[in-house]
């Protein structure tokens, strides 16, 4: 018999689904990910259904109509090799075909993107680091995130991603189970946090600073907010030194990879700025 998939725009409860498909992934996906994930685009993400059961998904991004990020590109084991999860990869780039598309691939599938005219930019690498539970030092500069202005955090945040993405930051910076902090010098802005809770540990993500030092007490900070004794996970851009600098000098250790790749060519972001990538999912 017959069966019958189709692609659509996922609801807001089908994001759920893919987040779950993340978790079984081994992705860890954060508590609070899907309406943050969600705000940025709602159109951006798709659901596949064979025979009106969820089988698969992928976003599509758009940020500005001019950059796009592909992520939570996943089907269900027992369906894959039937050609469902090209039909939703094919959905995704037919959204952003006027786009200069990035995404963080698996290692091992680096040369299938290369054909889809994916070009490699350098690797990210997810680190893993064990919280004390003890307080930070005082740092008088570092203050909730919401002490800052929107505004403040959003031109910050211009500098390390490649499009405005207000939308996102709207709901990411305040979403349940997360910590955000500001580097304020002078009641300047010079960098900025944010740690969440997840379904193994938390992540940090953005880690955005104008140095090494500001990027460590920061992450300093952050870490003195997690349990004693759970995992923290940093994902760090491996063309920076700085970061790999933090991550060596407080005893994380490599566990996960990706390529970061883009079909229009590198953004021209400040990537020595950039101590840890928001999310793998969207950029």
């Amino acid at each position: 018999m017959e069966r019958h998939f189709i692609i659509r725009a996922m609801t807001r409860s089908e994001a759920d689904f893919a987040i779950e498909l993340a978790r079984r992934e081994g992705w860890n996906p954060g508590l609070s990910d899907a309406g943050s994930f969600c705000q940025a685009d709602p159109g951006g993400f798709f659901i596949g259904l064979l025979d009106k059961q969820p089988i698969g998904c992928i976003s599509a991004v758009s940020y500005e109509g001019a950059f796009g990020f592909i992520g939570f590109y996943l089907v269900v084991p027992e369906y894959r090799g039937q050609g469902y999860g090209i039909r939703l990869w094919q959905a995704a780039m037919k959204r952003l075909e006027d786009h200069n598309i990035g995404l963080d691939g698996v290692l091992a599938q680096e040369a299938n993107y290369i054909r889809s005219g994916f070009r490699r930019a350098y690797r990210n690498i997810r680190f893993e680091g064990i919280s004390s539970g003890l307080p930070g030092p005082e740092t008088p500069e570092i203050v909730p995130l919401r002490e800052v202005s929107f505004e403040e955090v959003a031109a910050y945040d211009r500098q390390c991603f490649p499009a405005e993405r207000d939308r996102f930051l709207r709901g990411w910076l305040t979403a349940p189970s997360s910590v955000a902090l500001g580097y304020a010098d002078r009641r300047t802005l010079r960098g900025y946090g944010v740690m969440r809770r997840c379904y193994q540990g938390y992540k940090i993500g953005p880690l955005f600073a104008d140095n090494g030092d500001t990027a460590e007490r920061l992450y300093i900070q952050l870490l003195a907010d997690a349990e004693k004794g759970e995992a923290v996970y940093l994902d760090i851009p491996e063309s920076n030194p700085g970061a790999i600098a933090l991550v060596r000098k407080h005893g994380m250790r490599e566990v996960f990879a990706t390529t970061r790749m883009y079909t229009g060519g590198e953004p021209d972001i400040a990537l020595r700025k950039i101590f840890g990538v928001t999310s793998f999912e969207l950029g």
